[in-house]
């Protein structure tokens, strides 16, 4: 990654609606992220932005949020943002350093792996893939989740595509907090 980003970061004081809502996600004492940064430029944008993120308690656990999010932020080659979750969130979700690596380098059918959680990561793997998702794996995600879970599930992917996508594009600096993409 580049040493600063395509697209020069807002800087502080932020207007009231937008530092409202920065304050409202990161943590108190840690600087906004340089995604939300750059998005700040552009009120329109960064609204837009904030409040298609899923980051909220709707219908899946956090430890499953954060696999898709992890996973699909790792397929896309997303160090930046894989690096952010894993930081915030690795250790309470339970992420071990086999299950970390294996987001990154390997697969579903990986020990480190629960039944549910493999399924998670071959329903990641098959929308990186196709796009799309079979009717095998369409009927087992129905098994353990409600309609409105698979459609967040869904929408959750596709999110972090959409991040993952800004954030290589943009060639964001990692967070100076982030995780790294472990070795292979």
């Amino acid at each position: 990654m580049s040493a600063s980003p395509r697209i020069a970061p807002a800087s502080a004081p932020y207007p009231a609606e937008i530092q409202a809502r920065l304050d409202a996600v990161m943590p108190p004492g840690v600087a906004p992220l340089g995604l939300f940064r750059v998005l700040a430029r552009d009120g329109r944008l960064f609204q837009r932005f904030m409040g298609g993120g899923l980051v909220d308690k709707g219908h899946l656990t956090l430890r499953q949020r954060e696999i898709v999010i992890d996973r699909i932020t790792a397929r896309c080659g997303s160090e930046y943002e894989w690096g952010v979750h894993v930081a915030f969130f690795g250790r309470r979700v339970g992420l071990d350093e086999a299950q970390r690596r294996s987001l990154v380098h390997g697969g579903a059918g990986d020990a480190c792996w629960s039944p549910e959680d493999a399924m998670l990561i071959r329903f990641c793997d098959a929308l990186q893939e196709t796009c799309d998702l079979d009717d095998p794996l369409w009927t087992e995600l129905a098994a353990h989740f409600s309609d409105e879970a698979i459609l967040e599930l869904l929408l959750l992917a596709g999110f972090y595509r959409t991040v993952s996508y800004l954030t290589n594009a943009l060639r964001l600096p990692l967070e100076t907090y982030a995780a790294r993409f472990p070795e292979p």
